[in-house]
């Protein structure tokens, strides 16, 4: 069985962003705080929105950072995994039929397509490794 994955490039894992945004919490918490005993409640309330704004980024954030596409050739069959939004889809084709279509024009996706089902891959990658790894299945196929 050979697999080929495409993964999204994240800087912050969902874990280090958790790390993260509890710094960051506690940092404005002890701001608004100072400010509050000091009288200035006002700060207080600027310090909720600026949290709840970071906090729907970073959901945001976190929901794709995991994001991911997979092919695995396994004998006659070619699996197409794909993981976006932590909804896992897959497709089966046969071998022998599938046909691997090249990006068209300035397009930054591939399709993997078989009769009447068509597939979009290769978001992950760039154009060149887009290219390679076409190649690469192609190769497999046969």
């Amino acid at each position: 069985m050979k697999t080929w994955q495409m993964r999204r490039n994240c800087a912050l894992t969902p874990k280090q962003l958790l790390r993260f945004y509890i710094a960051l919490v506690c940092i404005s918490a002890t701001v608004a705080t100072g400010f509050l005993l000091a009288g200035v409640w006002v700060i207080l309330i600027f310090t909720c929105i600026e949290l709840s704004v970071v906090t729907a980024g970073f959901l945001i954030y976190c929901r794709h950072a995991l994001d991911s596409e997979s092919i695995e050739i396994d004998g006659s069959r070619l699996i197409v995994k794909k993981f976006i939004a932590y909804k896992e889809t897959v497709y089966e084709f046969n071998t022998k039929w599938v046909k691997i279509e090249l990006p068209i024009g300035d397009g930054k996706t591939f399709f993997i397509s078989q009769s009447n089902l068509r597939i979009e891959l290769g978001q992950f990658l760039r154009r060149e490794q887009q290219l390679a790894l076409i190649s690469s299945v192609r190769a497999h196929l046969r």
